[in-house]
């Protein structure tokens, strides 16, 4: 089965950075460079809403108020999706999770990790 983990979440402070990773297993390497890749993400008391998404081009687009800040790779050698995340703000405090999924495929096929807290002081 496939199985998707998010990690590297944590503490940060205003302007400051901090790198989320993504780890797919459950596929070979082959699968996963054929994969896309997203982030969303999920305040107290809020919608969870859409951060980034990457294609299996490496093409690479972001939500607005992310854009510019955030960084979305992939390392299909370790079957790896990344996020990183400078000059957070507090409006960057959320649950963040990633889902990995066959490009082309509907969001009930996307497989889901469990999420990563971030938090930003101001």
């Amino acid at each position: 089965q496939v199985r998707v983990a998010e990690s590297g979440g944590g503490s940060a402070e205003n302007g400051g950075a901090l790198r989320l990773s993504c780890i797919v297993s459950g596929i070979s390497r082959g699968t996963f460079s054929t994969f896309c890749g997203r982030w969303y993400r999920q305040a107290p008391g809020q919608e969870r809403s859409w951060v980034a998404t990457i294609d299996a081009r490496e093409t690479t687009s972001y939500a607005a108020p992310v854009q510019g800040r955030f960084t979305f790779s992939r390392d299909n050698g370790e079957l790896t999706l990344t996020l990183q995340m400078d000059s957070l703000t507090p409006n960057d405090t959320a649950m963040y999770y990633c889902t990995a999924y066959s490009c082309g495929q509907k969001r009930a096929s996307w497989y889901w990790g469990q999420g990563t807290q971030v938090t930003v002081s101001s």
